[in-house]
C-alpha cells in the first residue's frame, strides 16, 4: 500500500484536508499541490511532500504529477469572483494534460449528484469537470456526492446559520427540493476506497446517504438536536435571487457563493444508480447519524485546533464583536513578555481560588453572584490546589479541559449561559520571552446565546484585556 506516490490537488481544502489525514493514517505516500506551501507544511505528516504548484499554471504540473500512481482532483473556482465555469474548465484541462503527460494511471475527482437537461450552472460545471478528465485519456473515478454534512462543510454551516439566528423562518421553495445528504465520514470513506478498485476503466459512482430528505427536514432535525423550536413557513414566489439575497443576509460569510449555492440547492440531488453499495464495502449513516456526527466531531476538531493559528493567518481582525469560526465566536487578543513561558505558566495555573482572576476581581465575584441566583454553581467550587491543574479539576465555575505544561491551558465554562464558553492561554517563545494568545471563546445556543455574546462583550474587552495585562506583569515581577 505504501509504496505508490498518491497526489491530491485540493488538500488545503475542506474535504482535501480530510481525506488527507486519512491517507496518511492508512499509512500512504502522499504528495500535496499547493500554492502557498508553507500555509501546509505545519498540517502534515513528516512522510507526506508538498510541492509549489497551481492549477491555473500548466508549468508547474508536469514536475508536481511526475511519478504518481493515482491522483485526487478536489479544486473547484465556486468562491472565483470570475466566471467559475470557465475557470474550472481551464483548471481541468491543465491538470488532466498533466496527468496524461506523467502517466498516471487513474484519476479520483469528487463531483455533483444531479441528472437531467435543467441542471444548475453549478451541477453542470461539476459534471462537465469530469467530461474534461476523462477526455485526456487518463481513467477517472468520479464520485458525484449529494450535500455533505460535516462541520465546516458549506451546507451545513449554511444549515446551522439560518437554524441558530432565526426563530421563524420564511422558506423558498428549494427548501422542500429531495435531496440524499451524505455525512463527510462517507465521503471520505468512498474516496479512500477509490483507490483499491481494480477496474482499470473508468467509472462514475453516485453516492449518498440512507436518508431521502429535504432542506426543511435537515435543518428541522438539527434543530431537534439542538435543543431549538423553530417555526418554517413557506412562501413559493421567492425567486433564487431573493434566496441568495436572504441567505447572504443572515450567513454573511457566503455572500460570494450564495447565489450559486441556491441555484444548485434547487436541482433534486438523489442516488438513481446503485452501484457504488456494490463496489464499496460501506453502508452511508442516515441524516440524523449524520448531524449528531458532525456535531460530535466539531467538539473532537475544537480540542485539537489551534484557534490562535487560524486568527494570525488571518492577520488582523476589525470586527467589534470577535471572529466566527463555524458556530463559535472568538475574542482573541496577545501580549508579550520579557520572561521565559515557565514562569507565565505559573502565573495563569494559579488563576482563581484564593488568588483571584488578577483584575477587577470584584466583577468575577459578582458573576458568581449572578450565576448562583440562577442555579449555577457561582464561585464556591474554589480549586483543588493553589497552584497545580490537572484535566478535569474545577476551579471556581470552569473546570480544566486540557493542560499542556508550559504551552496551554484551557477552561471550560460550567455558568449558567445561553451556549457553551471556553477560555484559553497558548504560550509560545517569541525572541527572548514569550508570547501569550488569550482566546474567550463562545458558542452561542439560538438567538439567545447571541445576544448574550454582544451584551457582554464590551465588558470582555475590559475584564479579559485587563486580566491579560496583569498576568504579563505578573510574570515579569517573579524572581
Amino acid at each position: 500500500m505504501g509504496r505508490n506516490l498518491i497526489f491530491i490537488a485540493g488538500a488545503t481544502g475542506y474535504i482535501g484536508g480530510r481525506l488527507l489525514r486519512v491517507l496518511e493514517a492508512k499509512g500512504y505516500r502522499v504528495r500535496c499541490l499547493a500554492r502557498r506551501p508553507e500555509y501546509l507544511r505545519p498540517r502534515i505528516g513528516q512522510a507526506t511532500e508538498v510541492v509549489a504548484g497551481d492549477v491555473f499554471a500548466p508549468e508547474t504540473l508536469d514536475a508536481a504529477l511526475s511519478g504518481v500512481d493515482q491522483a485526487y482532483y478536489l479544486v473547484h473556482s465556486m468562491g472565483s469572483a470570475e466566471s467559475f465555469e470557465k475557470q474550472d474548465r481551464i483548471a481541468a484541462r491543465n491538470f488532466a494534460t498533466s496527468a496524461r503527460r506523467a502517466g498516471v494511471r487513474r484519476i479520483i475527482y469528487l463531483g455533483g449528484l444531479g441528472s437531467g437537461d435543467a441542471l444548475s450552472s453549478h451541477l453542470r460545471s461539476r459534471q462537465e469537470v469530469g467530461n474534461i478528465l476523462r477526455d485526456s485519456g487518463v481513467p477517472v473515478i468520479e464520485l458525484r456526492a449529494s450535500i455533505v454534512i460535516g462541520s465546516g462543510s458549506l451546507s451545513f454551516e449554511m444549515i446551522r446559520a439560518l437554524v441558530e439566528r432565526l426563530p421563524v423562518m420564511i422558506t423558498p421553495r428549494w427548501v422542500s427540493v429531495t435531496a440524499q445528504p451524505i455525512a463527510v465520514r462517507d465521503v471520505l470513506d468512498y474516496l479512500a476506497g477509490a483507490l483499491e478498485l481494480t477496474t482499470a476503466e473508468s467509472r462514475i459512482f453516485e453516492i449518498g446517504g440512507n436518508d431521502r430528505v429535504s432542506y426543511k427536514d435537515i435543518m428541522a432535525e438539527y434543530a431537534r438536536q439542538r435543543g431549538l423550536r423553530r417555526i418554517m413557513i413557506s412562501v413559493p414566489v421567492i425567486t433564487p435571487r431573493l434566496s441568495s439575497l436572504w441567505l447572504a443576509l443572515i450567513t454573511p460569510v457566503y455572500a460570494r457563493t450564495g447565489r450559486k449555492l441556491v441555484d444548485s440547492i434547487r436541482n433534486p440531488t438523489i442516488v438513481r444508480d446503485s452501484a457504488a453499495l456494490a463496489a464499496f464495502d460501506i453502508r452511508p449513516l442516515g441524516v440524523a447519524a449524520a448531524i449528531a456526527a458532525a456535531l460530535r466531531n466539531e467538539d473532537l476538531e475544537f480540542a485539537a485546533t489551534r484557534w490562535s493559528d487560524s486568527l494570525s493567518a488571518a492577520g488582523a481582525q476589525p470586527t467589534w464583536a470577535g471572529v466566527r469560526f463555524g458556530n463559535r465566536l472568538v475574542d482573541s487578543r496577545v501580549a508579550h513578555v520579557k520572561v521565559p513561558s515557565e514562569r507565565v505558566f505559573a502565573v495563569i495555573c494559579r488563576l482563581g481560588g484564593a488568588t483571584g482572576w488578577y483584575y477587577a476581581n470584584w466583577l468575577w465575584q459578582l458573576r458568581g453572584w449572578l450565576d448562583l441566583l440562577v442555579g449555577g454553581v457561582g464561585l464556591r467550587r474554589g480549586r483543588r490546589h493553589p497552584e497545580e491543574l490537572r484535566v478535569g479539576d474545577a476551579l471556581d465555575f470552569w473546570r480544566v479541559e486540557a493542560v499542556d505544561v508550559n504551552r496551554r491551558l484551557r477552561l471550560l465554562a460550567e455558568m449558567k449561559l445561553p451556549g457553551r464558553a471556553w477560555l484559553e492561554y497558548l504560550l509560545e517563545p517569541h525572541g527572548s520571552g514569550t508570547r501569550i494568545t488569550q482566546n474567550a471563546i463562545f458558542d452561542p445556543v439560538g438567538l439567545a446565546g447571541l445576544a448574550y455574546w454582544y451584551a457582554v462583550y464590551p465588558l470582555h474587552r475590559i475584564l479579559f484585556g485587563g486580566m491579560l495585562r496583569a498576568i504579563g506583569r505578573k510574570a515579569e515581577q517573579i524572581r
